[in-house]
């Protein structure tokens, strides 16, 4: 076993500013503690982080790579870049791979106006695609009494996935194939409907970016009421008491 590393107070720069930091802090933590905007997808607070959406990537001096500020822990004297004329191209192209692998039509989604894909898309200024779209047509599936799964909507963040398994603990949904044939799957690919591990929390709609899962009944304006926060606040709070044990 390896031993823990002390935890030390450190200062680098992001964006030119100076800031201090704690070494156990990622760039991503750092940045929103000082109110600088990185964008980012897979990433919610209170799930382990996945790195996979590629939208929070940031320049480090000394690194001929792109690097992503979620999963990149700070260091001392560390260089930090995360508005750049390449950030921004990277990020463009990025987004519009996502619209053009699935069906994201804003103006029949009920998450139109509350969809994190559509409000990145407006922050960061992208307002055509130019590559063809492939028009994917995945089963939707509609099975569950309380929920609908739509893949067609779906950006593969895993936040569904990483909900249901690390903090309901049910593991009922899952990955299934590979690029812009993955899917999200019940179980062993079997209809939601008849998943005996599903609890039925809810906690995979709350934590969904776009419309790709959702509970069956609501409208558009619903969507408001999601509580992406209440992740945060069940791992901390089970943080507290495995401390205390």
């Amino acid at each position: 076993m390896n031993p823990v590393q002390p935890v030390q107070i450190i200062t680098l720069t992001i964006d030119g500013k100076p800031v201090g930091a704690s070494s156990d802090e990622t760039i991503l933590d750092v940045a929103r503690q000082n109110g600088i905007f990185i964008p980012t997808l897979c990433f919610l607070d209170g799930l382990i982080s996945y790195g996979a959406c590629r939208l929070c990537l940031v320049e480090v001096k000394g690194s001929t790579r792109l690097l992503p500020s979620c999963m990149t822990k700070v260091q001392e004297g560390m260089e930090v870049v995360t508005d750049s004329e390449k950030l921004k191209s990277f990020r463009k192209w990025v987004l519009e791979l996502l619209f053009t692998e699935r069906n994201h039509v804003c103006s029949v989604c009920i998450a139109n106006g509350f969809c994190e894909l559509q409000s990145l898309a407006e922050a960061l200024g992208l307002d055509h695609v130019r590559l063809p779209y492939l028009h994917p047509s995945f089963t939707v599936d509609a099975t569950h009494d309380r929920f609908v799964s739509d893949n067609n909507r779906c950006i593969l963040c895993n936040r569904c996935v990483r909900v249901c398994s690390d903090i309901e603990g049910a593991h009922t949904l899952d990955i299934m194939g590979r690029g812009i044939h993955a899917r999200i799957i019940s179980d062993l690919d079997n209809n939601w409907g008849d998943s005996p591990t599903c609890t039925r929390c809810s906690k995979c709609v709350q934590v969904c970016p776009t419309g790709a899962i959702k509970e069956k009944g609501r409208r558009s304006v619903g969507e408001k009421f999601k509580r992406r926060d209440v992740i945060a606040e069940i791992a901390r709070m089970r943080e507290v008491k495995h401390e205390e044990a």
